[in-house]
C-alpha cells in the first residue's frame, strides 16, 4: 500500500479534534472530536466518511478520559473499528496544528528531539496552546515512532512580514530580549484562504493581491500579496487587532496601566479580562453573533453598539490594508462568522464603493457551502466567501514535506 494518508491533530488543553485524510485524491476518511478530557463526562465524537462504516454515521461515548494519551488511544481504537488503524502502512504522517512558532520555525518542520524541545521553550509565547501542543505530540510519536510527525505552525505564514512590519516601535533590546514582535496566528487559515480565491477568480496566486477576513470566536485580517503574507491584526499574541468574541482587539496600552493603577487589578486579571471578558462578550454579554444580530435586530442598544464596534473595526482594517496592497483584488470572508454572517459581511462593505467594493445583496444573502464570489458584476473589486479548510492546508503541508 502507497503511503498517503495523513492523520492531522489539533490537541487543546482539554481537546482534541482530528481529521484522517487520503493525499492521494484529497478526501477525507474519517473526523471527530474529544472533548472535556480530564473530566468524568468526556465526550468522543468520531465520523467514518468512507467504506461501509460511513453508513453507520456519527458515533457518540461518553465517559471519563483521563488525559491526551487516554484520547488518542481512544481515536486510535474508533480508526481502528472502520479499518483506518494507526497501524496501517498507509499512514505518510501525523501533522500537527501548533499555535507559536516564533522566529525559528517559519514552514512545516518534521519533529525531533530538538524541535521538540524548541516548541517547549515557546511555551512563554503561548501559555495557553503550546503546552498542549506539545503533549499531542509527545502521544502520537509513543503511538507511532516510526512514522514522521510534522509541526504546522498558525504563524508561519505570517513570517514573510517585512522586518519595519513585524517589529513594534519599543526598545530594541528589551525588545531582543523578550521576543517582542508581531507573529500573527490563524496562519493556516490564511494561507488555505488567500489561494483559494486566486482559484476563485482563475488566476495565478502570485498575481492576486487579497485582504483575508478570518471570523470567528477568535478574528484577524492579513494583507497578502501574490500569496506571500505582508501584514496581519494580530501581533505577539492573539489579542491584538479586530473585535472578537471574547477579545478586546486594539487596545491604548496605558488601559492596562489605568486598570492597575486605579482599579487594582492583577495581571492575571487584566490577561482575563481582555482575552475571556472583552470583545462582543464585555460590550453585550454575547459571543455568538447569531445571538448579537438576534438582540440588535429586536432594538438591543447594547447589542447594537458591539455590532457596530465590530463592523467598524473591519471597515478600518479593510481600508489600512488596502493602502497596504496598493491594488486589491478580492477581500475573501472565511471561517464561521465570515462564512453565514452575511449582515457582518454587508455592513462591512457598506460604504466602500469608493475602494472598489460593491456587493450582490442577493448573492450575499444566499447560502451555500462553496467557495463563491458575492459582490457586483460592475466591481472593481472581487467579494468573496471562502469556506476555510484548516486540515486540509495541515495535511497538503505535511504530506508535501515527506514525500518532497
Amino acid at each position: 500500500m502507497t503511503a498517503s494518508r495523513v492523520l492531522v491533530l489539533n490537541s487543546g488543553s482539554s481537546s482534541v479534534k482530528y481529521q484522517l485524510l487520503d493525499m492521494a485524491d484529497r478526501s477525507r476518511l474519517a473526523s471527530g472530536l474529544v472533548e472535556r478530557i480530564g473530566e468524568e463526562t468526556s465526550r468522543l465524537a468520531h465520523e467514518p466518511l468512507t467504506g461501509p462504516a460511513a453508513a453507520g454515521g456519527r458515533r457518540e461515548r461518553t465517559g471519563p478520559i483521563a488525559d491526551h494519551g487516554a484520547a488518542l488511544r481512544a481515536v486510535a481504537a474508533e480508526l481502528a473499528a472502520d479499518g483506518l488503524g494507526l497501524d496501517s502502512p498507509g499512514l505518510a504522517a501525523v501533522g500537527h496544528r501548533v499555535v507559536h512558532g516564533g522566529t525559528r520555525f517559519t514552514r512545516p518542520t518534521v519533529i525531533d528531539e530538538e524541535v521538540l524541545a524548541e516548541i517547549r521553550n515557546l511555551i512563554p509565547l503561548a501559555p495557553l496552546h503550546n503546552p498542549a501542543n506539545v503533549t499531542g505530540i509527545e502521544v502520537a510519536r509513543s503511538l507511532r515512532p516510526d512514522v514522521p510527525q510534522v509541526a504546522v505552525f498558525d504563524t508561519a505564514f505570517h513570517a514573510t512580514m517585512p522586518e519595519h512590519v513585524a517589529r513594534y516601535a519599543i526598545d530594541a533590546a528589551t525588545a531582543e530580549r523578550y521576543s517582542v514582535r508581531r507573529y500573527g496566528f490563524h496562519g493556516t487559515s490564511h494561507a488555505y484562504v488567500s489561494r483559494a480565491t486566486a482559484d476563485l477568480l482563475g488566476r495565478p496566486v502570485e498575481d492576486v493581491n487579497v485582504i483575508v477576513l478570518h471570523l470567528g470566536n477568535g478574528a484577524s485580517a492579513s494583507a497578502v500579496r501574490g500569496g506571500v503574507c505582508v501584514e496581519t491584526s494580530m501581533g505577539m499574541t492573539p489579542l491584538e487587532g479586530l473585535v472578537m468574541g471574547t477579545r478586546s482587539g486594539d487596545l491604548d496600552p496605558a488601559v492596562v496601566f489605568h486598570l492597575a493603577r486605579v482599579g487594582g487589578f492583577s495581571v492575571d486579571e487584566i490577561d482575563s479580562l481582555l482575552n475571556k471578558k472583552s470583545g462582543l462578550l464585555g460590550m453585550c454579554g454575547d459571543n455568538d453573533m447569531r445571538e448579537v444580530l438576534r438582540r440588535a435586530g429586536e432594538g438591543e442598544e447594547a447589542a447594537r453598539v458591539a455590532f457596530d464596534a465590530y463592523v467598524h473595526r473591519l471597515k478600518k482594517y479593510i481600508g489600512a490594508y488596502t493602502a497596504v496592497l496598493g491594488r486589491v483584488d478580492a477581500v475573501a470572508f472565511t471561517a464561521g462568522v465570515g462564512e453565514n454572517a452575511h449582515q457582518v459581511r454587508e455592513a462591512a462593505v457598506e460604504g466602500l464603493e469608493g475602494l472598489g467594493l460593491v456587493l450582490d445583496r442577493e448573492a450575499n444573502a444566499a447560502r451555500s457551502p462553496r467557495a463563491r464570489l458575492i459582490s457586483a458584476d460592475h466591481a472593481r473589486v472581487a467579494v468573496a466567501v471562502v469556506p476555510t479548510d484548516e486540515e486540509l492546508e495541515i495535511a497538503t503541508q505535511a504530506y508535501a514535506l515527506v514525500t518532497d
